[in-house]
């Protein structure tokens, strides 16, 4: 019954209007097919690598959204609590780098997982399904970020087992930053020195 349902989702992104939280676009977690199968490269590759490219540690991010899919669903299925066995992976890695001491790995879990809600159909149990959640929870300045995880493959398990997979990281609002515009002006200064040059450069031509 759980499974009976046509599930679908969307999420509209747009420029950043200063009030909205940031989809942190520039700095990507990104699983290419060659970077390996194993939980721990999948993992390393979409969540550790890129937090450390921007000094974060992995207790920076307040609630990690990997695979949303609903235990109800995949216990009796035989595949087990998935975004809990994430979580676990995810806390591994950051006790072996230090950011975690080995005895806070299960509140690790409990402090920063969320609990599978999605239905288990192709793309939707990303962690794509926790952006509205994570929407409102950054508005009202209850988190300052989130990351969202999606990974997988199109025919995984069928046609290949190597995994592909990209995560990002949404933030609070740092405020919308005004573009600056010449005023009319500047503008006809600008036009006026380059026209000066050009004409200079034509007399030391001739």
């Amino acid at each position: 019954v759980l499974e009976d349902c046509l599930a679908g989702f969307a999420v509209i992104i747009s420029e950043n209007d200063g009030v909205n939280p940031e989809i942190i676009v520039g700095n990507p977690g990104r699983h290419a097919v060659g970077t390996g199968s194993s939980p721990q490269n999948v993992i390393a590759s979409l969540v550790t690598e890129p937090l450390a490219r921007v000094n974060l540690k992995v207790t920076d991010v307040d609630f990690y959204s990997p695979e949303m899919q609903n235990p109800d669903i995949t216990k009796p299925a035989g595949a087990g609590n998935v975004p809990e066995s994430n979580m676990k992976m995810i806390g591994a890695l950051a006790v072996k780098q230090g950011d975690l001491e080995r005895a806070d790995l299960n509140n690790f879990v409990d402090k920063h997982g969320l609990p599978g809600f999605a239905p288990t159909q192709g793309h939707i149990p990303s962690g794509v399904p926790y952006m509205g959640h994570a929407r409102n929870a950054l508005l009202n300045q209850e988190i300052m970020r989130a990351m969202i995880i999606g990974k997988g493959s199109l025919f995984l398990g069928r046609m290949t087992n190597l995994f592909d997979g990209i995560s990002f990281l949404m933030e609070q609002n740092k405020g919308k930053e005004e573009k600056a515009q010449a005023s009319s002006d500047q503008i006809r200064q600008l036009i006026a020195e380059s026209l000066r040059d050009f004409a200079a450069n034509l007399l030391e031509g001739r």
